[in-house]
């Protein structure tokens, strides 16, 4: 998704459709992150670590929304 979206950077609405739709998959991955921890296939240390670098790459997404100009080409004048 992510490569899409830097593929579409000329279009900013196509780029942030992109990265809102790689938000989506990092959250279902959070879904079952939390699903393994329920069914006692990861333990507590485990779901915290791999937790935190989902809320890493969740903060860099927003953060790419947020700034979707400084990653979108410009269009030239004249």
């Amino acid at each position: 998704m992510i490569a899409e979206s830097w593929a579409r950077r000329r279009y900013p609405a196509s780029f942030v459709n992109k990265i809102s739709e790689a938000m989506g998959e990092a959250m279902e991955t959070q879904s079952w992150l939390d699903h393994a921890l329920d069914c006692a296939y990861i333990d507590t240390d485990s779901h915290r670590e791999i937790d935190g670098a989902w809320q890493k790459v969740g903060a860099m997404l927003n953060r790419m929304i947020e700034r979707v100009d400084t990653f979108c080409d410009q269009p030239r004048k004249g």
